[in-house]
């Protein structure tokens, strides 16, 4: 059986691990648990990595179990918070609890028939039933006060600014907690992981586990560090909000964009991290960017793994194709297969300028397009000259003066593509 807490060390994944948990997972089949609060219908990059710890358990030879909070999200987690969450609507949670699953099972296959397949459970399913008199009664009199106000979430909200914490949140650890003693007896579940600032609220689990257990029963904790970047910035947002995993809320040209984008310090962290690829190849991949970072190895292979894992190859090169369409040499055929979200992602910023679909069916001349009806260029004059220097091109292809654009050069029957030179572009949108 392969060590998982090694191959977690040596990709920086490792931030607190409790004593004795190496040795439990050497010597057998160990049933492995992370949590996933449903904030969203759809989970952030930032999700990624307690994911990809899933994964890892079961390329280890163990047994995952993703737990979707339905119960725990209606409270809301405090750890890392200096205020309280809104509190969501039942069905706001569960269109959210269905969004999430969806998303784990594009990593996870729950429908294994392995020893080792992985199992997706809602906390919900064993908290609905669960009243306020049996919860104090069963779990509250095993965890004393003292021993939940020592706990750093709780320590930060009660010393920091802000208005305290509400009661609603200070029973999240022990309801966390609660999940872990409910696995660990119908699951034989032995182990929690999760993100550093979860440590807290796993080790509530560990001990009510053992108390909870008239034998004392062991179960064990492992935390991952929070991802940052090296300039000190939120890691998982970029200038438009969070970096999604569904396509439908960060398409896959612009999630594959931020892996590019990623700096040489972080791209040498994430590539462990983020990827599967094995200690010799990324240690070769390391050495071959620092001999010429200016190929940007490590990004493109980080971005390209990363986007293959989320979305699928196919979508990788699409992605690809869409980003060669400014720094390569694209054909008005490459640019025609962009759907329109991307294309508009791949020139934002590009001046724009709106033109009626009845001018464009009846056909018009390129110098009234350039000049009068776009102002791209400055006046008919300057419109010709850069004709003539054949320096205009219409969808990647060069044009020359007397050429009348019609609907057959439209991209997705809305936007026309004109360029000036190598790096002036200018997008008319047909309304």
């Amino acid at each position: 059986m392969k060590n998982l807490i090694a191959e977690l060390q040596w990709r920086g994944m490792v931030h607190d691990v409790m004593p004795g948990t190496e040795e439990q997972l050497l010597k057998e089949m160990t049933t492995t648990y992370v949590g996933f609060d449903p904030t969203s219908d759809s989970l952030h990059i930032g999700n990624l990595v307690p994911i990809i710890l899933l994964v890892h358990v079961a390329k280890c030879g163990h047994k995952p179990i993703a737990l979707v909070g339905g119960a725990t999200g209606m409270i809301g987690d405090p750890s890392g918070k200096s205020d309280e969450r809104n509190l969501l609507d039942e069905v706001t949670l569960n269109h959210n609890v269905e969004g999430i699953k969806r998303v784990l099972s594009r990593f996870l296959d729950f429908k294994s028939t392995e020893k080792n397949a992985a199992i997706l459970v809602n906390n919900y399913d064993w908290m609905k039933t669960f009243t306020f008199i049996d919860f104090a009664r069963e779990v509250g009199k095993r965890i004393t006060v003292n021993y939940m106000m020592a706990k750093d979430s709780v320590k930060k909200r009660l010393s920091g600014e802000g208005e305290g914490m509400s009661f609603t949140e200070f029973t999240y650890q022990l309801i966390q907690g609660y999940d872990f003693y409910h696995l660990h007896k119908h699951y034989n579940c032995l182990l929690q992981m999760g993100g550093s600032d979860q440590w807290g609220n796993i080790t509530t689990g560990t001990e009510l586990v053992r108390r909870m257990n008239p034998e004392g029963a062991k179960a064990f904790a492992m935390t991952c560090p929070l991802i940052t970047k090296a300039d000190g910035s939120k890691f998982g947002k970029s200038e438009g909000g969070n970096i999604w995993l569904d396509a439908d809320k960060t398409s896959v040209y612009k999630f594959y964009q931020f892996w590019l984008n990623t700096t040489d310090v972080d791209a040498e962290k994430y590539i462990k991290i983020f990827t599967f690829l094995d200690e010799a190849t990324i240690n070769a991949l390391i050495e071959e960017h620092h001999e010429a970072p200016h190929l940007r190895v490590l990004q493109r292979k980080l971005a390209e793994e990363v986007t293959t894992l989320v979305h699928s190859k196919e979508d990788l090169d699409k992605a690809i194709q869409a980003s060669n369409i400014l720094f390569g040499n694209a054909t008005s055929e490459d640019l025609k297969q962009l759907d329109a979200t991307t294309f508009l992602e791949v020139f934002d910023g590009v001046p724009q300028a709106e033109i009626s679909k009845s001018d464009i069916t009846n056909g018009i001349d390129i110098v009234t397009v350039l000049n009068e009806k776009t102002g791209f260029l400055k006046s008919n004059g300057e419109a010709r000259r850069a004709l003539t220097e054949n320096s205009i091109a219409v969808n990647k292809e060069k044009v020359a003066e007397g050429f009348v654009l019609s609907t057959n050069d439209l991209i997705n029957n809305q936007f026309v593509l004109l360029q000036r030179g190598k790096k002036n572009y200018f997008v008319l949108r047909i309304v």
